[in-house]
């Protein structure tokens, strides 16, 4: 997709001003225009190619309220991220298998899924692996069958890190593991948390959801504390934002407020696309890849890779 400097070194994070606007986001942006973080828009630069894959760095999306794009941002990322060159796994670490569903997979019929990978006999996580329908993006579904998992892991040694260890021989293979963790502050996000670099919370811009992180980021740091030093909080991605209303806007300025530069100069604008996109199987990079929310993710997954090349 082209941009205002797409042939030179930088893309621009903006997003529309109407939450329901399906054109592409892209726009001339003038000097010192303000984002929707109420900063001044900064560029990010064009991810480049890649001579070599791996390690990857593995990034939990997490937050323990359901409906704030937890799903749509860990496929959608995930998908941006492969159209930038980068080999990506999703795991679905929940056991409504909400993140299968998205990408087409028939998840109840799976006879393997991560469950075989965390509760004894264990499975070979090639036997687990799935490929979709975007290329370069890999799979490790999830069904109801994960539900018994928490139950069956708290009297297992090291019960916290079996994630990491069914992880561990297919790390070298890719570039960025995403992990969509369960709407909850259990045992299986406890082990996502474990084995992670970094923490990416998408947050609603509501109310209830900026009370909610404050218990987010106390869990982060107790896993920090305890089990995993390395653990960072990566980003936080706003998303159902719409800049029409004076409460997103204040919630924004707020989380702005307590965290700084940790919130993604890109936020999700609120559209009627990727409702379509859940029914169709499919991320909005591939649906409908000119949209706005194709695009926002795109900026989303730029400034990911950014960071993160910025934090090694």
């Amino acid at each position: 997709m082209s941009t205002p400097e797409s042939d030179d070194k930088y893309r621009l994070s903006v997003t529309t001003s109407g939450a329901d606007d399906e054109t592409d986001s892209r726009a001339a942006v003038s000097a010192g225009e303000l984002g929707p973080t109420g900063r001044p828009v900064r560029p990010v630069p064009v991810p480049r190619p890649l001579s070599s894959h791996g390690p990857a760095r593995i990034v939990a999306v997490c937050n323990q309220k359901g409906g704030v794009g937890k799903t749509t941002s860990t496929i959608n990322i995930g998908a941006a991220l492969a159209e930038f060159g980068r080999r990506v796994l999703l795991v679905d670490l929940d056991p409504q298998g909400a993140l299968s569903a998205g990408l087409g997979v028939a998840h109840h019929e799976l006879e393997q899924t991560v469950h075989n990978l965390l509760v004894p006999p264990l499975a070979p996580i090639d036997d687990v692996l799935q490929r979709t329908r975007v290329e370069g993006m890999d799979l490790l579904p999830s069904n109801i069958d994960l539900s018994a998992a928490e139950i069956q892991l708290v009297s297992e040694v090291g019960r916290e890190q079996a994630l990491r260890r069914a992880l561990h021989p297919v790390v070298d293979r890719y570039d960025y593991i995403l992990i969509d963790c369960q709407p909850s502050l259990g045992l299986l996000t406890v082990n996502a948390l474990a084995c992670a670099d970094s923490v990416l919370i998408p947050m609603e811009c509501e109310y209830f959801s900026l009370r909610g992180l404050a218990l987010l980021t106390d869990t982060i740091e107790k896993v920090h504390d305890r089990l995993n030093p390395d653990l960072e909080i990566g980003g936080i991605l706003a998303t159902m934002f719409d800049p029409r209303t004076v409460h997103s806007r204040d919630v924004m300025a707020r989380v702005v407020e307590v965290f700084g530069d940790v919130v993604f100069d890109t936020a999700i604008n609120r559209t009627v696309r990727f409702p379509e996109t859940s029914v169709a199987g499919e991320p909005i990079i591939s649906w409908a890849p000119k949209s706005s929310g194709a695009q926002a993710y795109r900026d989303v997954a730029a400034e990911v890779i950014a960071r993160d090349g910025e934090s090694r």
